[in-house]
């Protein structure tokens, strides 16, 4: 019998019953401001459960436009975000953004905004020969189009659980 296998065995139990705690184990990251209205800028014209006057008025406060007829809160949500780039491969751009059953997939500089942005929310990238990939699940952003125009940093706030 190989003798480094009940060792292995042993830790992966000891492992197991210490409760290991994973990235979804995590309380989940939070965001206000300029990076979360970035973040909901990048995903709410992907969003199939936004309205086009939602998605009109996240894009012109995106912006800089704070001059908009709409005034109710606006959330929007992604279940998982997965981007990947390639640092060997150097035009691999591309993510996955899940909503729900729906998954949109996105490449070039629409991937590439989703990316940054994401690392721009305090998303760290993970590497994996000869690409890096960034990735996020849970999404919820509030965008207050009033609170926003108050010009104060306020009015938008999104949290996530970062990885997975």
């Amino acid at each position: 019998m190989n003798p480094v296998r009940p060792i292995l065995a042993c830790a992966f139990a000891v492992a197991t019953a210490a409760g290991v705690a994973s990235a979804s184990d995590a309380p989940p990251a939070k965001v206000s401001g300029s990076p979360a209205l970035a973040l909901a800028g990048v995903i709410a014209p992907l969003s199939p459960v936004l309205t086009s006057a939602e998605k009109k008025a996240v894009a012109m406060l995106f912006a800089a436009n704070g001059d908009i007829p709409y005034k109710k809160p606006i959330v929007v949500t992604a279940d998982r975000i997965v981007c990947r780039t390639g640092n060997v491969d150097i035009t691999l751009r591309n993510c996955d953004v899940t909503f729900g059953k729906t998954t949109r997939t996105v490449n070039g500089p629409t991937a590439n905004e989703i990316f940054a942005t994401e690392a721009l929310a305090g998303i760290a990238p993970d590497g994996a020969a000869g690409s890096n990939f960034e990735s996020l699940t849970r999404l919820s952003c509030t965008i207050d189009p009033n609170a926003i125009r108050r010009k104060d940093g306020s009015g938008a706030d999104c949290q996530f659980q970062p990885g997975n």
